[in-house]
């Protein structure tokens, strides 16, 4: 890739594994209120939207107590969100290397609060701009969280590659104009991806450096 000064990360299946962590928040919520569990590839299958869209479809509907179930639900995964979470294998490394080159940011659908938590634990002095859910800014696929993040990075959509591992990222690196690297080590298949337009794809984290220089 050419003239490539910037790199925007999704964070959920690109760099961390959550799904674990999001499971048991989402069945300790469900079981409170009186509603069936999920296994984990069920809730995969859930994620992308940020949390409000996953109790939306854990519920099954917007009940009439949907407000408080999903500010329950946000509230546990924000004090639970680290439980088992962790850094895709190769991924430390894999930043570590692009930020001797490129300038880095993570865009999410994740909220603030359990966004904060994780910065903090795995980003600290790695990442310098991570843009999370916000009422200010449309959710993903919209743009607007990749625009904010490259107006912080001062870097133009045209030097600049997306990195994401699910059909929303697709779409926002669509909607954003910017070229995408699909991952294959997150929460979609490469037939789902390929479906959406997904055309550059690394299998293991050490491929996005290699993509990034055209080897």
């Amino acid at each position: 890739m050419k003239d490539i000064q910037a790199v925007i990360f999704d964070l959920d299946g690109t760099l961390l594994y959550t799904l674990d962590d999001l499971t048991d928040s989402i069945n300790y919520t469900m079981t409170k209120y009186g509603y069936p569990v999920y296994t984990v590839p069920q809730i995969q299958a859930f994620v992308g939207n940020g949390l409000e869209k996953l109790t939306e479809r854990a519920l099954g509907c917007r009940p009439d107590n949907f407000d408080e179930i999903f500010e329950f639900f946000k509230d546990y995964y924000a004090a639970h969100c680290n439980e088992k979470t962790k850094l895709y294998d190769g991924v430390k490394e894999m930043i570590e290397s692009v930020k001797d080159k490129y300038k880095m940011a993570i865009v999410t659908n994740k909220n603030v609060t359990a966004l904060e938590a994780l910065r903090k634990i795995y980003f600290d002095g790695l990442i310098e701009v991570i843009i999370g859910q916000s009422a200010d800014l449309n959710k993903k696929p919209a743009p607007d969280g990749v625009f904010l993040a490259l107006q912080k990075l001062g870097v133009k959509k045209e030097n600049a590659v997306y990195v994401g591992d699910s059909e929303v990222d697709v779409m926002t690196a669509k909607n954003s104009g910017l070229p995408m690297i699909a991952c294959l080590w997150g929460f979609r298949s490469k037939e789902i991806l390929l479906n959406c337009g997904a055309k550059i794809f690394a299998e293991q984290p050490s491929d996005i450096i290699k993509i990034l220089e055209n080897e």
